[in-house]
C-alpha cells in the first residue's frame, strides 16, 4: 500500500479510478464468480521516493460490489445485514520480509467486524505514475457471516481472495 514517513518525499496518491480495480473472487458448487468494487473512497499518504507507506484508507459500500448477476448482488446484501452495508480497510504498517517480498498489515472491517489481515504488494512507480498490486484470501465467516447456501445443494466456499491493482499519481 502507500506511504510518508513524514520526511523529505511526503506524498499523497491521487487515485485513477478508471485503470483501479478491487476484485474479489469466489469458489461455488460447481463454479466461481467475481465481483468487481466500481466505487470506492481511498486516502493514501507515504514518501514518494522510497514508496514507504504511512497512511492508507479505503472505504467503501457493498452495494458498488458488482458480480454481474443482479439478484446474486441484492442476496449478497441480504447476507450482509441489509440496509447500507459498508467496509472498510486501515492500514497499520508495512515492510520488507526476510524474502524481499513488501507486506502490509492492516485492520479490515466487514459485517460490523474488524480483523487484522496480512498480504504481499507491489509498488511500481514510472515517473509520478504509482502502480500498486497485491491480493489477501479471508474466510468470511471470520466476519460473523454463515456459510453461504443455495437450493441445498450449492455452497460458497468461505476463502475468498481480494485482490486490488490501484494505479494514480503521487502528487
Amino acid at each position: 500500500m502507500l506511504w510518508v514517513a513524514g520526511g523529505v518525499n511526503a506524498a499523497t496518491l491521487e487515485v485513477d479510478m478508471g485503470q483501479s480495480r478491487v476484485r474479489v473472487d469466489a469458489k461455488a458448487t460447481g463454479h466461481g464468480f467475481s465481483g468487481i468494487l466500481g466505487k470506492y473512497t481511498m486516502k493514501a499518504t507515504g514518501d514518494g521516493g522510497t514508496l514507504d507507506p504511512a497512511t492508507l484508507d479505503l472505504r467503501w459500500n457493498f452495494a458498488d460490489l458488482k458480480t454481474n448477476d443482479t439478484k446474486r448482488d441484492a442476496e449478497m446484501i441480504k447476507w450482509l445485514g441489509g440496509g447500507n452495508p459498508l467496509g472498510s480497510f486501515k492500514l497499520v504498517k508495512s515492510w520488507t520480509d526476510a524474502q524481499g517480498v513488501t507486506q502490509a498489515q492492516g485492520t479490515l472491517t466487514i459485517h460490523g467486524v474488524s480483523k487484522t489481515v496480512v498480504f504481499p504488494y507491489t509498488a511500481k512507480k514510472s515517473g509520478n505514475t504509482l502502480t500498486l498490486d497485491g491480493k489477501v484470501s479471508i474466510d468470511y465467516q471470520n466476519f460473523n457471516l454463515p456459510i453461504i447456501r443455495a437450493m441445498l445443494v450449492m455452497t460458497v466456499d468461505p476463502q475468498l481472495v481480494i485482490g486490488f491493482h490501484v494505479v494514480g499519481k503521487v502528487k
